[in-house]
């Protein structure tokens, strides 16, 4: 059951990024300049508060060195990136366990 809902969940965020790099694309193309929408811009498009209020709970509980470079250089990555890396490894760890060989069940 877990692991149907990694799998699904891993397919959904791989589906979101996979709609970012189209948005992306066509952006760009329509444009005639390269956009890229990063996870920190999209994260303030949708709910800006939020954003605001990780980053004072981050600061707060762990060294200040954990937000600045850390969590900043994931937020300055391109979003699509991001879903998909999220997704790609949701659907590893759902995955099923490769039978062992020579081992009879």
């Amino acid at each position: 059951m877990i692991r149907a809902l990694l799998r699904l969940i891993g397919v959904i965020f791989l589906a979101a990024g996979f709609i970012l790099l189209v948005y992306d694309g066509a952006k760009s193309i329509a444009d005639s300049r390269v956009y890229i929408y990063k996870l920190g811009q999209l994260w303030t498009d949708i709910h800006a508060t939020s954003l605001q209020a990780a980053q004072a709970k981050v600061q707060a509980s762990l060294p200040a060195a954990a937000w600045d470079p850390a969590i900043t250089t994931v937020l300055d990555q391109p979003a699509w990136l991001i879903f998909g890396i999220v997704g790609i490894v949701l659907i590893l760890l759902g995955r099923k366990p490769k039978p062992l060989i020579g081992y009879a069940r």
